[in-house]
């Protein structure tokens, strides 16, 4: 049945109804032109202006011939010029793909190749990255350069302020439905290889609606932006803010004192935050020199919040704390704890699903589980993923049973709050980047000295997990652990590298020959907590 004689026969509503990622600043910049929509440092760029350079990139994007459809990527760090530029990307009708500027020119490659982009954005200083550039130069990608650090011209590239000179500020009239593809975004899976999650507007809109109800957003909050916008919250925290008239704070990178300065400089009333970086904030010998009273809400994210952090966090920075939880492959949020209640239990809670979800835990058998007991997280919402691209295979593993499944194990308490538990396959979450334990494995095995490898994540104060290596040794063959270390750095991104290396005479091994890792993790669970430096 066509989709006309599914609605009786009645034609769709085309542009007058569509949902559009694009459309969201468009609405705000007839509301609220002159409010300030970004700020970066003591620069501060309105809704209108924001509007203005949207249009112009589009249209510069179609004069130089690409189609709707075609692969745009972004190879950056947060700036102004590169929301513009998102925006832009997405009135233009094209598909974003976004890469990691944390990732090895292997990771990076291949996400270009297996993406077919043909057009990229760069930042200047990562142009100046002979492995970087070579990789794009390579695959004959054309490259436009942001200048981010003064220094575009020395690329010989054009510069994305000369790409929209000139251009018309009007939007250029693109057709295309809210379920079209308008974003690939790549994540680590279990393999040694990224896939890429497919996202139509529906999703990223809904996902961004609903993320404005959960947290009460209103057109005078503003968030702080040290987050990057390459990730699929920061990118939709940006858009969640954006849809109420509100702003965001961009910064590149953490530093508590230029978090301190923004809160105070822009009014943010929100911070987002690992629970690291609130304790470099509270412990930080100058916050009592900045106003943070503008906070209303903290939310923290990637690993739980120590108790006594999370007290103390409370009573000196904000009484209200929430923690979210989502991936790339169900636009985030997910779920969502509430502040009324963190102070009533502690640890890995990641509290109800947003009005946007489904939720529930299921065992292995596609039954839906009871309060109590533990399966994997699984969801329903219209912020799915359209599917995994080129691979037809994860994408039905990933819906069995007409749900998303995670791969994440957790339970439904008796109030009805998700409680995260584990991973069912071995990924690693360090610092707020997925690292697959098998990729590092085949770095490790490339070593020559190296016979057998496993790699997991162990707990770790600052970064939620360390990648963690343990390999045996050939006989007769020698290496030290800093040299093991060292051959990481020279293919894996900095992310990815072991942070620590332990060479042990025997692995542990099931009688198939199959190595244990949770022996592993368990017998040196307590390495980096309980003093050991990492």
């Amino acid at each position: 049945m066509s989709s006309l004689e599914a609605t009786g026969g009645v034609p769709g509503p085309g542009r007058i109804g569509r949902v559009a990622i694009g459309d969201i600043l468009r609405k705000s910049a007839i509301r609220f032109a002159d409010r300030i929509a970004l700020t970066d440092g003591g620069r501060q760029v309105s809704y209108k202006e924001l509007d203005r350079d949207a249009n112009r990139f589009a249209n510069s994007l179609l004069a130089r011939g690409l189609k709707p459809g075609d692969k745009i990527s972004t190879v950056c760090n947060n700036s102004v010029d590169f929301v513009k530029a998102l925006f832009g990307i997405h009135r233009a009708g094209l598909v974003w793909v976004p890469i990691n500027t944390m990732l090895g020119p292997g990771d990076m490659g291949y996400i270009l190749d297996h993406a077919e982009v043909k057009f990229a954005l760069i930042d200047d200083n990562l142009h100046a990255q002979p492995e970087r550039r070579a990789a794009l130069e390579q695959r004959g990608v054309s490259l436009v350069a942001v200048d981010l650090t003064g220094k575009a011209a020395e690329t010989g590239l054009k510069s994305f302020g000369e790409l929209i000179e000139g251009q018309s500020e009007i939007e250029p009239d693109v057709a295309f439905d809210d379920r079209d593809l308008a974003m690939i975004i790549y994540t680590s899976g279990t393999t040694s290889r990224p896939k890429g999650a497919m996202h139509g507007h529906l999703a990223v809109v809904m996902a961004a609606m609903s993320n404005a109800i959960e947290m009460q957003l209103t057109r005078t909050d503003g968030i702080s932006g040290q987050f990057p916008l390459f990730h699929c919250a920061a990118h939709v925290l940006l858009l969640s803010y954006l849809t109420v008239g509100g702003k965001l704070a961009l910064m590149r990178g953490f530093d508590p004192v230029a978090c301190m300065e923004a809160i105070q400089r822009d009014k943010l009333s929100v911070f987002i935050g690992l629970p690291l970086m609130y304790q470099a904030v509270l412990d930080h010998p100058r916050r009592k020199e900045f106003d943070l009273s503008t906070l209303r809400c903290c939310i923290y994210t990637m690993a739980p919040m120590p108790r006594p952090l999370l007290e103390r966090a409370i009573a000196e920075l904000c009484p209200n704390f929430v923690q979210p939880s989502g991936q790339t492959e169900m636009y985030p949020a997910t779920t969502m704890s509430q502040p009324d209640r963190q102070l009533a239990r502690f640890g890995n809670y990641w509290g109800e699903s947003t009005i946007v979800n489904e939720t529930a835990i299921m065992d292995d058998n596609g039954n839906l589980l009871p309060r109590g007991q533990v399966g994997e997280i699984v969801h329903r919402g219209p912020n799915v993923m359209l599917g995994y691209y080129k691979d037809p295979e994860s994408t039905e593993a990933a819906r069995k049973f007409g749900w998303h499944h995670t791969g994440d194990l957790a339970l439904i308490d008796e109030h009805g709050e998700l409680l995260f538990l584990d991973r069912k396959k071995d990924m690693i979450k360090s610092g707020g980047e997925n690292v697959a334990s098998v990729k590092i494995e085949e770095t490790l095995l490339a070593h020559p000295a190296v016979m057998n490898a496993a790699v997991v994540g162990l707990p770790h104060p600052q970064w939620g997990e360390a990648v963690s290596g343990f390999v045996k040794l050939k006989p007769g063959a020698s290496a030290t652990e800093a040299e093991i270390i060292e051959h990481c750095r020279k293919t894996l991104g900095g992310f990815q590298v072991p942070k620590l290396i332990q060479i042990v005479e025997e692995m542990p091994m099931t009688a198939t020959g199959k190595l244990r890792k949770v022996e592993l993790r368990n017998a040196h669970a307590d390495y980096f907590t309980l003093g050991q430096t990492g």
